[in-house]
């Protein structure tokens, strides 16, 4: 079962965060950005917090959204919608179930089902990448 977004300790959520993690690093690779140069593109201090977004073991925070999005060239709504399917997939559910992907098929996550619907990633689809 999912558990709260923000407590983030369920199994599931943890999968998820970690799905993000590897979609937001290979949209930062895309740009060609180091995590050095993403962090100061979205003004955080240390880039080791970049590291740990993208290994799964924090989240963006909402007040950074726009930040982010347009450091990797983004647009907002496309952005953060796909953010909201893996850091709150029940509102994501909710909010846009029957609309299609928010993003081109290029930028989507390979955890999104991009040919249905919905798309929402599932903790069950969710790989674990080497």
């Amino acid at each position: 079962m999912y558990s709260h977004p923000q407590q983030g300790a369920g199994p599931d959520a943890q999968k998820l965060r970690r799905a993000a993690g590897r979609w937001l690093k290979a949209l930062r690779e895309r740009r060609q950005l180091s995590q050095r140069q993403l962090a100061a593109l979205v003004h955080v201090e240390y880039y080791t917090f970049i590291s740990q977004i993208e290994a799964g073991r924090g989240r963006i925070p909402p007040d950074r959204y726009e930040q982010w999005a347009h450091a990797l060239d983004l647009p907002i709504v496309g952005f953060v919608k796909t953010l909201l399917s893996f850091y709150d997939p029940v509102t994501h559910r909710i909010l846009f179930a029957g609309e299609g992907p928010a993003l081109p098929a290029d930028l989507m996550p390979d955890d999104v089902e991009t040919d249905g619907a919905e798309s929402t990633p599932s903790p069950s689809v969710a790989k674990t990448r080497g």
